[in-house]
């Protein structure tokens, strides 16, 4: 989920036509996620072959890479997640708590036949498995598209990457902690089609891409990024729990105010972690496990090896597959 930022955040929307020829570090995972979590029936059931292996997440994939490739010229690498630091246990195991209380209400809501519900409840029961991830990586590897194998948190690797690499320019997420992991420009909803669903009212809304320039809000709020670090702990992240009742909003004052979590007033400091914890966290944020290591260098696309993987092998239209292919790989002379 990451650290909510939202109330405070200033952003520029831009049109996908904006970043035309950028090359962007995706966060895969997150990606994958939601392909996994929107892309079904009706009745909120994933998409599957005949084998009941869930496809949801490679469509997605997929056509929307295809799409962003061959009318935006956008150039992706995905990055992907490695071991999460242990810090990130408690939240794992609150997803996993989740994600089994909403498989139960979409279970209720289908007894009742309202599908609707079923399908809201069901985007939050996604599970994005091993082998799910490297049947993604090797589509994309088929597709000649670049990916990277992250130590830890891709979007620590996808910030670290738009940070030192001259050839990407910037990190893409949804989550606001590519900030907090030093992206100098992040780019949130690289969308084709324009809306967001929203699974607490069951309805979709209009999103446009935009992007967040770091040094932009650091310097408006007058604070570091060791101070970002140090809101969003007040406000929670994934790997500790923030003071109930501080938002966005009154952490910022507050580290406007006092600075370093350690100059706040003891009546804060008492609700938080004790000193070394709050210092792992800001370690995991400031000193993230990442690699200089990677190869984002685009490949020729291995056009029969595509139909075979998503045609023969998981049963995908060859129809709409093909012309996707021309579309992206034989018409255009990106490769």
């Amino acid at each position: 989920m990451g650290v909510v930022l939202t109330p405070i955040i200033t952003k520029d929307t831009v049109a996908l036509e904006d970043l035309r020829g950028r090359r962007l570090a995706v966060d895969g995972n997150g990606e994958l996620y939601q392909f996994l979590a929107l892309i079904r029936l009706r009745d909120g059931t994933p998409l599957r072959d005949s084998t009941g292996r869930t496809t949801s997440h490679l469509s997605g994939l997929f056509y929307r890479t295809t799409r962003l490739i061959a009318e935006h010229a956008l150039e992706l690498v995905f990055v992907f997640d490695g071991t999460p630091p242990p810090r990130k246990a408690a939240e794992i195991a609150k997803r996993r708590a989740g994600r089994e209380r909403y498989q139960e209400q979409h279970a209720e809501a289908l007894a009742r036949g309202d599908l609707a519900e079923a399908y809201a409840k069901a985007t939050m029961t996604s599970r994005l498995t091993r082998e799910m991830v490297a049947e993604a990586r090797e589509l994309l590897r088929l597709m000649g598209v670049p990916t990277v194998q992250a130590p830890s948190e891709a979007e620590a690797q996808a910030a670290h990457m738009a940070a030192t690499s001259p050839d990407i320019w910037a990190a893409a997420s949804k989550d606001y902690d590519s900030l907090l992991f030093g992206a100098p420009t992040l780019v949130r909803f690289i969308t084709i089609s324009g809306r967001e669903f929203l699974p607490s009212q069951g309805t979709f809304r209009p999103i446009v891409p935009e992007t967040i320039v770091l040094q932009r809000l650091l310097d408006g709020w007058n604070i570091t990024r060791e101070g970002l670090v140090d809101l969003a702990i007040l406000v929670g992240t994934d790997f500790n729990q923030g003071i109930k009742g501080i938002g966005p909003k009154k952490a910022l004052r507050l580290v406007q105010e006092h600075g370093a979590i350690e100059q706040m007033p003891a009546m804060i400091r008492d609700q938080l972690p004790e000193p070394a914890a709050i210092d792992d966290v800001r370690r995991i944020f400031l000193q993230p496990d990442v690699t200089d290591t990677f190869d984002i260098r685009q490949a020729e696309p291995d056009l029969d090896g595509i139909v075979r993987f998503l045609c023969e092998e998981r049963e995908f239209s060859r129809e709409r597959v093909s012309a996707a292919i021309e579309r992206t790989f034989r018409e255009r002379s990106l490769w």
